[in-house]
């Protein structure tokens, strides 16, 4: 069913609000952790006694508790009911979980089916205090869920329970002796749907290796015939239900791909260069852009978009207005400036429209992008065209701007870059398209012979390789006061140390657990010595993908190498937004190298 395992993310947010008497044992020492027996019995007994005590007694419960078929670990308790959540783990051996090696041998099936057993523990956990980070319509790499060599792995927060200040020990109970245990037979191999398990895994395996053979068959991007693309509304991410089109590819844009287990599929091959997708408003240009822009992931089976997949280093453009930018090669687009600024080391705390597009550009390249994707609605029109009779009237050595049309062949030519963009206002780009493709009523027409016939002849200018900049290490401090300072503010800003990122124009963060999974990147690229004052900024992003490939490929998992130490929930980020926040951050200082 369409957006069957979708849902809430349930992340263990914060609990409560401030107020009331702060009091509760505030100076007193820390309760003394419990020792002796530590099982399923003595926790239940413990909690029992808990009740109506202090609130800081919880604490005495930090450690391991063994239960009949896991393990619980208490790994922080919150120090009043209104302190963000208690983090626990759960951790179910490989026998009795007792999943098939199919399930997870292959990385990406482990990334599959830890997804699939995050959906249904957060099923499971409908009604109770513990929550877990079960995610969206993407399957990404999660804190929450790990597989290792069959065993299984959870992480959960939970608000534990008081009466006031005081522990509510029946409730705290039933939490971890009751629920808990609930959700851990639900997990069970034998007692899941296996066939529904086995699918997700086949979904997400087809989807990955349709995106892996996209370069092999020339195309940036596929959406296979009977995608559903629009959404069921702006602030929902799940498919749109009832009365839609399902998408279907012109006979001449139409490519196949065999898939591991869908077999032969067909749909529009969207092929290296320059794309133009145009049409009225409203007609589905905007939505193909965003799912082309969400196809770097894979999606949950019923979601519509399973195969609709774009190459793994394309990255969406736009402006932002106001971020800073340090020492960042715009030439290209940038000539010169009134104030006599070298744009091809270009530094500004307060960019513009312009000058921002051409930086996020200029480092999205830096990073390694092999495709751009941008919808002019969020563009900065003077960078991205100039007419004729605005050339008439102000002269090419009074504008210091190289408008993108002018620079998007020579883009692909000189860089192997190539550009998907949506265009609505402007036939200048039939003069640099390779295709167009027009929606009308949310169907894809081929319309690129009679584009030509409309087009005009143009000069292009050179494109050069961009820039290469060195990081100095200790501007990039994910520390405030001597302690590691990092969380998020939805999905807007991340606070990383002294500094406050602004993500909001990051639009391929679609998680927020990737907000601060791009902080605990930024934190490894330091502590790991990949910053490390001689390394590029495209090599230290070499050197992370390496360092999380290899923790992938021996089962010990990327996000364990990520979250050494941070016990909140967090998904792992692409390299592009892990750059893309680096480059935002105000406290940044790089030089450049050769």
């Amino acid at each position: 069913m369409p957006g069957r395992y979708g849902g809430d993310r349930g992340n263990g947010g914060r609990g409560g609000g401030r107020g009331g008497d702060r009091g509760g044992g505030r100076g007193k020492p820390p309760a003394p952790r419990i020792t002796g027996v530590r099982d399923a019995a003595r926790l239940a007994e413990e909690l029992g006694r808990m009740d109506g005590a202090s609130y800081g007694r919880y604490k005495s419960l930090v450690g391991d508790w063994e239960f009949d078929d896991f393990t619980l670990s208490i790994e922080k308790v919150q120090a009043d009911p209104f302190a963000p959540p208690s983090r626990i783990a759960v951790r179910i051996p490989a026998d009795v979980a007792g999943l098939p090696e199919h399930a997870w041998t292959d990385p990406v099936r482990r990334r599959a089916t830890a997804d699939y057993l995050l959906r249904v523990a957060h099923r499971a956990l409908k009604g109770a205090r513990l929550r877990i980070d079960a995610g969206g319509q993407q399957v990404l790499d999660r804190a929450s869920g790990r597989i290792r060599d069959g065993e299984v792995l959870l992480r959960l927060g939970i608000e534990m329970p008081g009466h006031g200040r005081r522990i509510d020990g029946r409730s705290a109970r039933a939490e971890f002796c009751e629920r808990l245990p609930e959700m851990v037979e639900a997990l069970r191999w034998d007692a899941l749907d296996t066939a529904e398990a086995t699918a997700f895994a086949d979904s997400v395996e087809d989807s990955a290796a349709l995106r892996d053979a996209l370069p092999g068959l020339g195309l940036v991007a596929f959406v296979a015939d009977g995608s559903v693309l629009p959404r069921a509304s702006g602030v929902s991410d799940r498919p749109m239900e009832g009365d839609f089109v399902p998408f279907s590819a012109p006979p001449s844009m139409r490519a196949s791909v065999r898939l591991p287990h869908a077999g032969e599929v067909s749909g529009l091959g969207i092929r290296e260069g320059i794309t133009l997708i145009v049409g009225g408003g409203f007609h589905g240009k905007s939505t193909l852009l965003h799912a082309l822009e969400r196809g770097v992931y894979d999606h949950v089976p019923g979601d519509g978009r399973e195969l609709v997949a774009t190459r793994a280093d394309a990255v969406k453009i736009r402006a932002e207005e106001g971020r800073r930018v340090e020492r960042t090669d715009v030439s290209a687009f940038v000539r010169n400036l009134p104030t006599g600024a070298d744009t091809s080391d270009f530094r500004t705390d307060n960019a513009s429209g312009s000058t921002s597009q051409a930086a996020n550009i200029a480092e999205a390249l830096e990073a390694g992008a092999g495709a751009l994707l941008v919808d002019e609605d969020t563009t900065a029109t003077n960078l991205m065209i100039r007419d004729a009779r605005m050339q008439e009237l102000v002269h090419g050595d009074r504008e210091p701007l190289t408008p993108f049309v002018d620079l998007v062949r020579p883009l692909h030519r000189d860089q192997g870059v190539s550009t998907v963009l949506v265009m609505g206002g402007s036939g200048d780009y039939f003069d640099v398209a390779d295709q167009v493709v027009m929606l009308d009523g949310y169907r894809p027409y081929d319309v690129t012979e009679r584009a030509r016939e409309l087009a005009s002849e143009r000069t292009d200018a050179d494109f050069p390789a961009p820039a290469r900049r060195v990081v100095d290490p200790r501007s990039v401090d994910a520390t405030a006061r001597g302690r590691m300072r990092l969380k998020r503010r939805d999905m807007d800003v991340l606070t990383y140390g002294e500094n406050e990122i602004d993500v909001r124009g990051l639009t391929q963060l679609v998680d927020p657990g990737q907000v601060i999974g791009v902080g605990l990147a930024m934190r490894t690229l330091t502590e790991r010595g990949l910053v490390d004052g001689r390394a590029t900024v495209a090599e230290a992003l070499d050197a992370l993908e390496d360092l999380l490939a290899e923790a992938d490929g021996d089962g010990s998992g990327a996000a364990s190498v990520l979250g050494r130490g941070y016990l909140g929930d967090f998904a792992l980020p692409r390299r592009f937004e892990t750059a893309a926040a680096l480059n935002r951050l105000r406290s940044l200082r790089v030089r450049r190298s050769g």
